[in-house]
């Protein structure tokens, strides 16, 4: 497995990018939202998955490893398949697709081309899954430590839950929340700590 490719971004094209690695150049398919940030000729590092079908064999890269999380979760989904995950992470950010699963908003997923109501009504329920029975007070016991304040009020436990649907655990997340402030949106602590997370 592949886990990520780093080199000169050579070609950039509708769905895909090509990164030159000591005189090779790997055909990297990926989200639009990963095109914005990267810049033709610069040195670029994408964290990959490798797909293998009998008829193919290709590599997904992502700027961020909370987009190859997402894009992880999305294609465990039955029905999504690799390009499908792509034209929802184009249209949507991690931090997006994290709230509309927590709030039960399926059709703000439709916006991606290929997703229909039933396929985003399947996303949202499969997703949310995931987390169900994950209570955010039981999830943070034994992780909160003396000396770091995590509101029990507010946002930082809805945080937490659409940090789950990423696939991240109450331990990862609770460190880098408890220096946020609480009062800002749920929106905002997430994006923060994906941030802070890399």
């Amino acid at each position: 497995m592949i886990y990520s490719v780093k080199g000169t971004l050579i070609h950039i094209e509708s769905g895909f990018v090509v990164v030159e690695c000591n005189g090779i150049g790997f055909r990297v398919n990926t989200t639009l939202t990963t095109q914005r940030n990267v810049k033709l000729n610069s040195t670029v590092t994408l964290y990959t998955h490798m797909s293998v079908r009998e008829d193919a064999m290709e590599l997904y890269g992502f700027y961020s490893k909370g987009e190859l999380s997402t894009f992880k979760m999305l294609i465990s989904i039955s029905g999504v398949g690799p390009k499908v995950a792509l034209a929802i992470l184009s249209e949507l950010s991690s931090e997006q697709i994290a709230l509309s699963v927590s709030a039960s908003d399926y059709k703000t997923l439709t916006r991606a081309s290929g997703v229909g109501p039933k396929l985003a009504q399947r996303i949202v329920l499969e997703l949310k899954d995931k987390i169900k029975g994950i209570s955010v007070d039981d999830s943070m016991d034994g992780v909160v430590t003396k000396g770091s304040v995590i509101a029990d009020t507010g946002n930082i436990p809805k945080a937490v839950q659409a940090l789950a649907v990423l696939g991240y655990s109450a331990a990862d997340v609770t460190p880098v929340l408890s220096k946020l402030d609480p009062s800002l949106t749920v929106e905002q602590l997430i994006a923060a700590t994906l941030r802070q997370m890399g």
